[in-house]
């Protein structure tokens, strides 16, 4: 597999998340790499949760994307220049925020946040080696005749 790669500046507004979210479904789409619909989904919430986070935390200046895919992962990464990193808490129930790093978490194999000297960056990746696949069992009760 070719590698490829996205990167975008993006001012640090509301809209910023669904343009980089368009913009990177239809590189990775365009990439022609035989991804699955589940890795570009993914990636397009992945994409959608760091941008957002970072326009909502990083406060003025720009947001930058980069989506760079090799043979063996999709790395997607968002740097914005609040040098604060994020921190995982648990929302309350009430609370319409707060879940963001949680998605990320469960849709990534790996993620982190590093300190970069104009601020932060922010990263998740998708392994895209062969998993076997994980579906739900489901058990009935045996019904005794």
């Amino acid at each position: 597999m070719e590698a490829h790669q996205l990167a975008l500046s993006l001012p640090a507004t509301p809209a910023a998340a669904s343009q980089a979210r368009h913009q990177a479904v239809d590189a990775i789409a365009g990439w022609g790499s035989g991804l699955g619909a589940e890795v570009v989904h993914t990636a397009e919430l992945l994409v959608s949760e760091l941008v957002t986070n970072a326009v909502q935390y990083a406060g003025t200046g720009s947001v930058s994307l980069a989506v760079c895919l090799d043979e063996a992962v999709l790395r997607i990464e968002v740097c914005d220049t609040s040098p604060v990193l994020p921190q995982p808490a648990l929302p309350d129930a009430d609370s319409e925020g707060g879940r963001g790093l949680f998605l990320v978490a469960a849709l990534a194999d790996r993620y982190h946040a590093e300190p970069t000297k104009d601020g932060k960056r922010c990263w998740a990746e998708i392994d895209l080696t062969s998993k076997p696949s994980q579906e739900v069992a489901c058990f009935l009760p045996l019904q005794r005749s």
